[in-house]
């Protein structure tokens, strides 16, 4: 363990609270206008999956763990788990469904994934920040609209609601954030 400012604590990132290991799912840093600034962290304790909410001022010491960390393919479902593969010794390992949470949607077959491992036991998963998906439903173009200035709700090849531009129609290939599932562009291919 090694202790930080709070300040310094990102998203993934693995810190020791009481004795017990969570996994930061979010981190916001907030500066006000009079008053201290504080670091206020979304935390999921990695035995027991509970989520705890903690704040802290931007210059108290955190104890940050040290990780494992390491690339891996995305191979299939088995169950409630996920299975990789260490693509340099063909090791799987299976992830519980509560360590991905709702990235799973976003997995597809061969991704390369980043993988985070605290005494061989897997904490957390960070997928590549963008993914191409196929628009499988959406409302047709109706004319008039500038391609500007709004957006109409689509339905995603695995199922995941976005907005996307009016020139979108049903079997486009479009590019989209696997944090928040927003779109960002059509597909260059």
């Amino acid at each position: 363990m090694v202790s930080v400012i709070a300040s310094s604590i990102r998203k993934g990132n693995v810190v020791e609270k009481d004795g017990k290991l969570y996994v930061v799912i979010r981190a916001e840093n907030i500066h006000p206008g009079k008053g201290t600034p504080v670091t206020h962290l979304e935390m999921r304790r990695i035995s027991d999956g509970v989520k705890i909410n903690e704040r802290y001022k931007t210059t108290d010491a955190v104890e940050k763990a040290f990780i494992d960390e390491g690339t891996y393919n995305y191979l299939y479902q088995d169950g409630d788990s996920y299975v990789f593969m260490d693509p340099n010794s063909y090791e799987q390992i299976h992830v519980s469904k509560n360590v991905i949470g709702d990235a799973a949607a976003y997995l597809t077959e061969n991704m390369e994934i980043t993988m985070s491992q605290h005494n061989g036991v897997p904490i957390s998963v960070e997928l590549p920040p963008r993914v191409t998906l196929e628009v499988v439903e959406t409302e047709p173009v109706v004319r008039g609209q500038t391609a500007s200035s709004s957006f109409k709700p689509a339905v995603l090849s695995n199922g995941i609601r976005t907005m996307v531009p009016p020139h979108i129609t049903a079997g486009t290939r479009v590019v989209v954030q696997t944090e928040d599932g927003a779109y960002l562009e059509r597909a260059k291919d």
